[in-house]
């Protein structure tokens, strides 16, 4: 259980990065690893609670994301559909081993995982962006090589993000981008397929203890909060920009998780 005799500073600024977290899942994707960052920089808890917990608060986001890009539309195609099937069934079996093989990752492992996840995404961000380059490959989900290769990538981020309790936005929004999916259409499919990696990276760390209910609420209601603001500024602003931003502000605190 977390202890919240911390003080209510930090308790603010939790719940503060938490909502910032938000915005960033559901206008750029890799915005929730923020919330594990914090949970694993600012308090004490094991590398399996920070993972525990933060998917556990990630459930209920990825819910309220979903119903927010089937109502703008995103989710309401054949092709999308169909993407966000493949992502997620392809996914419970990788969260459930990244949830286990968790157990055996001692604390500093984690947080040097976690920072080269945090420097790999922004990079590839920002370089791509600045560079304006074409998908490495044209998905076609429609053809049985485009299925093989969503399968694919689906176990595979459901390892990653399993293992070190990031939202699965966090890095299947760049990966799709990579495959020739459209920005906000890959953040739809992304939001579907993190319920998938969430419920079953939460039942894994709940068999081994390591979920903290008080406090997956206490940042889960400002993440879902901010999950619909982002849902609004998607929609709204250039996400080249902010894509561009969060890119730099990951690259920033990567080797400060993995020192």
């Amino acid at each position: 259980m977390f202890d919240f005799s911390f003080g209510f500073p930090l308790i603010i600024l939790l719940v503060g990065i938490a909502f910032l977290s938000g915005i960033g899942g559901t206008t750029v994707g890799p915005g929730g690893i923020f919330l594990t960052i914090s949970l694993y920089s600012l308090t004490p808890i094991s590398s399996g609670t920070v993972a525990g917990t933060a998917h556990a608060a990630f459930i209920a986001t990825g819910l309220v994301g979903s119903a927010a890009y089937v109502h703008s539309g995103e989710m309401k195609t054949g092709d999308a559909r169909a993407m966000a099937l493949i992502l997620s069934l392809s996914s419970i079996i990788g969260a459930l081993i990244g949830a286990y093989v968790n157990s055996f990752v001692p604390r500093t492992i984690f947080g040097l995982l976690l920072g080269v996840v945090a420097m790999a995404t922004g990079i590839t961000i920002v370089y791509r962006e600045r560079r304006g380059l074409s998908p490495l490959y044209q998905l076609d989900a429609a053809r049985r090589e485009g299925q093989v290769v969503l399968g694919v990538l689906g176990f595979a981020l459901g390892i990653t993000s399993g293992l070190l309790g990031v939202g699965g936005p966090v890095i299947a929004v760049p990966a799709l981008i990579l495959i020739g999916v459209p920005m906000l259409l890959a953040l739809a499919v992304a939001q579907v397929q993190s319920i998938f990696i969430a419920t079953f990276a939460t039942t894994g760390y709940l068999f081994q203890g390591n979920v903290s209910l008080p406090l997956a609420v206490l940042v889960g209601l400002p993440l879902l909060a901010g999950a619909v603001v982002g849902w609004k500024v998607a929609h709204l602003v250039n996400p080249a920009k902010l894509k561009v931003a969060l890119g730099i502000v990951l690259i920033v605190v990567g080797p400060y998780l993995a020192l």
